[in-house]
């Protein structure tokens, strides 16, 4: 499948196994297809590179905060190219949070930034996992906050999203969604919680009437098996409601998708593994996976 244009790939945290990863990409089928963002030094000169050089000399696993700025920047020229169109979708590395945020500049991830950087105000999380696809009400939050951020609005505007851009991006002209509880048993009839009955149950009726194929709330514990039917995609409520289910599925081809924005993003579902860095031992797997995903995407 090759594309009209190339997809964009970030390296990541140069101290971790993104370069590593992207080095990998040199001999497989996808190379001609894509352009990295990242330092040059660090990154077979075989691929297509934009070279963006660190300012601080890079050890592998052992991160520099002074770096981020520079990281940062790249992923911008990176998304920034694919809005002005000379880049087909973006596809990202890991990059460590805590380092980013320890240089002094307020970080909790690439979908919150990605979302700031192209004024999105909701961007959605989904995770992929061969035919699992599991999205995500509220990604990096602390779980006391969970239950006081899901609001009826909220949820609308994430349903809506995920609806769409199944339709637009994944080809799926009338998608099935079932939406998880909040609560255990979703809420035992209000025994054990009012969200569930108070704001999940009607949002997915009124969206229900207007034309979605919504099931729910459902408990998350049954939500994702077999007897829960027929699904496109799983609405979790809260980060880790949903993702232990994706990584146990798929680790290591699992794919992160960011929702909502106005071009495509797809990610690995591991972080920088400091402790392998520089070792050989990464596995591209996800990268892979998460190329593959987004020229599906890119053709969609």
């Amino acid at each position: 499948m090759a594309l009209n244009k190339p997809l964009v790939v970030t390296a990541g945290e140069p101290a971790g196994i993104g370069p590593e990863l992207c080095s990998k990409l040199v001999n497989t089928e996808f190379a001609a297809d894509i352009v990295v963002v990242g330092d040059a030094a660090l990154i077979d000169d075989r691929l297509q590179i934009i070279d963006t050089p660190f300012p601080v000399p890079v050890v592998s696993g052992q991160p520099d905060p002074a770096n981020a700025r520079t990281l940062l920047d790249g992923l911008t020229l990176a998304a920034t190219g694919c809005v002005e169109g000379r880049f087909s979708g973006l596809v990202t590395a890991p990059l460590a949070k805590s380092v980013v945020a320890d240089s002094g500049i307020p970080f909790t991830g690439h979908t919150e930034f990605l979302a700031d950087l192209l004024n999105v105000d909701l961007p959605v999380m989904l995770l992929v996992a061969g035919e699992l696809r599991v999205a995500l009400a509220s990604t990096h939050l602390a779980l006391r906050e969970v239950p006081d951020f899901i609001t009826r609005e909220r949820l609308i505007r994430v349903l809506q999203i995920l609806h769409e851009d199944l339709q637009v991006k994944f080809g799926i002209e009338s998608p099935e969604i079932v939406v998880c509880g909040l609560n255990p048993h979703a809420g035992e009839n209000g025994h054990l919680g009012s969200e569930d009955d108070a704001i999940i149950a009607p949002v997915i009726e009124e969206l229900s009437q207007e034309g979605m194929n919504l099931r729910g709330p459902l408990p998350a514990d049954t939500a994702f098996t077999p007897a829960a039917g027929r699904k496109d995609a799983v609405l979790a409520m809260y980060h880790d409601q949903g993702l232990p289910v994706v990584k146990y599925a798929g680790f290591g081809h699992a794919v992160n998708v960011t929702l909502g924005l106005p071009i495509i993003r797809t990610s690995v579902d591991h972080g920088t593994a400091f402790d392998i860095a520089g070792t050989g031992k990464a596995d591209e797997g996800s990268l892979i996976a998460a190329i593959k995903l987004a020229r599906v995407m890119a053709s969609n």
